[in-house]
């Protein structure tokens, strides 16, 4: 008999040999971040009791706006759309999954006079 015996319950076996890859289509990895135009971000400004009192009392204009946006992006839109500056925007996501953003405008400009070029009145 040649070798040794074996006198463990453990079966060892070689190590299979990895074989080269060969994809049949090369894999591309996709951005999962989607770019939102101002277009995209701004979805309509509100034109509820509330919304026109804030226009009047606070100098600040309420939209809806896309649920991915960020106060940053929402900020960017909104300057470069109505071509006014912003001081402060606050956000909240609605029961309903809009978000809703509280854009404050500067002193400066004058919230009436922005919403009625949009057409809130």
């Amino acid at each position: 008999m040649a070798g040794k015996k074996v006198t463990t319950t453990h079966f060892r076996c070689a190590p299979t040999k990895k074989q080269p890859k060969s994809p049949k289509y090369a894999r591309c990895i996709k951005s999962n971040r989607i770019k939102l135009d101002e277009f995209a971000v701004i979805k309509f400004p509100l034109s509820t009791e509330t919304a026109l009192k804030m226009i009047e009392d606070h100098n600040t204009i309420v939209f809806l706006c896309d649920q991915r946006a960020n106060k940053a992006t929402i900020k960017r839109a909104v300057e470069k759309r109505y071509q006014t500056k912003v001081v402060k925007i606050n956000t909240l996501v609605r029961l309903d999954g809009l978000k809703k953003a509280f854009v404050r405008l500067a002193p400066n400009v004058e919230a009436m006079e922005v919403a009625t070029k949009i057409g809130l009145f």
